[in-house]
């Protein structure tokens, strides 16, 4: 896939350091390139839910901020990604030390981008499919009135 901003690699890290909900949950930029975006959250006790295995609140969060830094990935300096909806499958309890996130776009386009996001539980050697989102993320341009 082709970036059109050859600046997208700081765009993203900045997306992720300067977002304040991500922060508070510790979700860190892994790596990035034209059409994927990778991220890793260390899991706390603050991550679960009632049950003991990881809230899907926490899950949703990093699927969907890590599929909005693929997205970038492939949109212009002159543009910014929204989510427009996203659907999100919880395939099974997220039991781990930390998760790793990766998003792949699917299909750019010139107003939405389709992408597509994997969450995986790491526990030692263990890596472990847990959720899987699929979302539209809106091209907007950062110069509308």
């Amino acid at each position: 896939m082709h970036a059109p901003d050859p600046e997208y690699r700081q765009v993203i890290e900045s997306s992720f350091r300067e977002a304040a909900f991500l922060s508070a949950l510790g979700i860190k930029l892994v790596e990035c390139g034209p059409g994927w975006c990778e991220s890793s959250l260390r899991i706390e006790p603050r991550h679960l839910q009632h049950t003991g295995v990881i809230h899907a609140g926490v899950q949703a969060t990093i699927a969907d901020h890590t599929a909005g830094g693929a997205a970038m990935t492939v949109t212009g300096a002159d543009d910014f990604i929204l989510t427009s909806e996203f659907k999100i499958h919880l395939l099974r309890a997220g039991v781990g030390d930390a998760l790793l996130c990766r998003a792949q776009v699917l299909k750019p386009g010139r107003a939405f981008h389709v992408v597509e996001a994997e969450v995986f539980a790491l526990a030692g050697d263990k890596k472990t499919l847990i959720s899987k989102l699929t979302a539209t993320m809106a091209v907007v341009s950062r110069n509308r009135n």
